[in-house]
């Protein structure tokens, strides 16, 4: 990269220097050049270097002697309009420093310089994040807890200058700039290998597509999470290789589909985001008419999930009454939300799904709903976290959060790409498929479980992964049993294991590892800590392997002692 920040003070210090060797130059010349008396009365001239030595200390300081003898008047007058001629050339030069140093330009130039350095020193996998927004800045937090390393580019400087203030750390490199511009994303490192993964989630589908085909010509091998909200769209990104594309409205169908059809594969893909594994009386869909206010994005994939799940639903056009095309319009007043509401039968309705994206017609939505029928149940759209507050306070039965499921969903992806594909497994299982899971999980951890990915490779199963190219076999039930105790297993449940790609959904006890296995493991704390020392310890693997404890050095020696003697 180009480094402009040494040019740009070299080319505005260029006067300020020039005037002030002129202003110097002058003043020595005449030092030089008239004459003085020395201490016998004798006429003298200064020499160059009397005459240098003199003008430096006379230019920065008031209050200094004669050198090297006592001035002649035509000295005097000369020093005095030296003094001046100096004095504004300093003023000049300062001033112009001062300037200098608020320059706007400059300032880019080193950010540039610094981030691009940053850039190139990083010797770990980083994600490229463009955008610094209240999606991704939730999103940056929780990667940056796992230690995962990050690149941000946004447009916006002070967005830039929110993320510095953090203080994230790692330390996340941010720059300001167009994220279109191609030399933009080559500073950013683009085309680094160690650049893993690019997150585009901006709002504008266009600008994504866009963004998506550049970062895909610029480096082929990283993966591209992309968000979309149309199904035209998604499908073009899927065409021309985005690994992993993020439309909130097919998410929300999809939930809602199995809340519907399945509540147990419901709640099971909850859990995966933080929910217990419990359906509340409140989160049970009533049967009956469905009626959603807003047929745009939303509308059109929540018309898909209910119509697969059977259900009879009646939309109302958040524009023109009984029109079925189009995208959202813009905010009406309550009067004529009103209207809608009862021109759609709402007093019959069973629920209200308040689909449109302004967050205040929603919630006007929801109030003029249940005040014509006030045991309705409420579903809403909450387009921005930070209207979460008010949403909360309308006790709305069910809230589909965007940003909240945006960012969970990429979060899984990048962070948790094991519980990824097992909520994508879900889709295939059934209701009595998930019931039964969900109890076997209740009955031996309880509803708040925790789910862990674990791999094993000598990073994260040193042990196991050494006794693996003995030849040892392993399978799961010896990794079950308690280090204690090794007749007792663990509460653990091995949820699925992904082997060169391929996904074993509850594989049974006696399943034998091999290197490589990718664990998805449902465990509570104590369980979680007893397999990690198996997998990593090899005292604790011989034990629950054997059933001995494992004798090395001294203690060995005198063992074999007894045993020959």
């Amino acid at each position: 990269m180009e480094n402009l920040s040494a040019w740009i003070v070299i080319r505005r210090l260029r006067i300020p220097f020039l005037i002030i060797i002129l202003t110097f130059s002058i003043s020595i010349l005449g030092m030089m050049l008239i004459p003085g008396m020395d201490d016998h009365g004798n006429v003298y001239h200064l020499n160059f270097f009397d005459a240098f030595y003199f003008v430096s200390y006379m230019a920065s300081t008031i209050g200094f002697g004669e050198s090297p003898y006592a001035f002649t008047y035509p000295q005097k007058l000369w020093v005095s309009f030296s003094i001046y001629l100096t004095v504004i050339g300093w003023f000049y030069g300062i001033g112009t420093i001062v300037a200098l140093i608020q320059d706007e330009m400059l300032h880019k130039e080193i950010a540039k310089s610094r981030f691009y350095n940053a850039v190139r020193e990083m010797e770990e996998p980083f994600i490229l994040i463009f955008g610094y927004n209240n999606v991704t800045k939730a999103l940056i937090r929780k990667l940056n807890l796992i230690q995962t390393r990050m690149v941000v580019i946004d447009k916006d400087q002070h967005a830039i200058d929110a993320l510095n203030l953090e203080h994230y750390h790692p330390a996340i490199p941010a720059i300001s700039g167009d994220v279109l511009d191609p030399k933009t994303l080559e500073m950013a490192g683009i085309r680094y290998r160690e650049c893993q993964a690019a997150v585009i989630l901006f709002e504008n589908d266009k600008k994504n597509t866009k963004l998506a085909m550049m970062c895909r010509h610029l480096n082929k091998k990283m993966k591209l999470i992309v968000r979309s909200s149309t199904m035209q769209n998604s499908e073009f990104l899927y065409n021309i290789g985005v690994e992993h594309i993020e439309n909130p409205f097919n998410v929300i169908s999809s939930r809602l589909y199995l809340a519907l059809t399945a509540p147990h594969l419901w709640v099971l893909e909850m859990w995966v985001h933080g929910h217990l594994l419990k359906i509340k009386k409140r989160e049970i869909l009533p049967k009956g008419r469905y009626v959603i206010y807003g047929y745009g994005r939303m509308g059109k994939a929540l018309e898909k999930g209910l119509g697969k799940a059977g259900v009879a639903y009646t939309f109302i056009d958040a524009r023109l009454p009984g029109s079925r095309n189009g995208e959202l319009g813009e905010l009406v007043g309550e009067d004529e939300i009103e209207a809608k509401l009862l021109e759609a039968d709402i007093a019959t309705a069973s629920v209200i799904i308040a689909g449109t994206r302004d967050d205040i017609v929603n919630l006007a939505v929801i109030a003029l709903a249940k005040k014509h029928n006030p045991d309705i149940y409420t579903i809403s759209r909450e387009n921005e976290l930070a209207d979460l507050q008010v949403f909360k306070a309308a006790r709305i039965d069910r809230n589909y959060i965007l940003e909240e499921i945006i960012i969970n969903k990429t979060y899984n992806y990048l962070a948790r790409p094991l519980a990824n594909i097992f909520i994508k497994h879900l889709n295939t299982k059934t209701e009595e498929w998930g019931e039964a899971l969900v109890r076997r999980i209740v009955e031996k951890m309880g509803e708040n479980p925790s789910l862990t990915e674990m791999e094993i490779s000598p990073h994260q199963a040193f042990a196991v992964c050494n006794e693996l190219e003995k030849g040892t076999k392993i399978t799961l039930e010896m990794l079950k049993r308690r280090r204690e105790d090794y007749t007792r297993q663990n509460d653990l449940l091995f949820l699925m294991i992904v082997r060169e790609g391929e996904s074993i959904l509850l594989p049974p006890d006696d399943f034998e590892i091999a290197p490589g296995d990718e664990m998805l493991v449902v465990c509570n704390q104590e369980s979680e800590t007893d397999l990690a020392y198996i997998l990593n310890n090899y005292y604790e693997l011989y034990y629950v392997m054997t059933g001995r404890e494992k004798i090395t050095g001294i203690l060995k020696y005198f063992v074999r002692q007894n045993a020959t003697s």
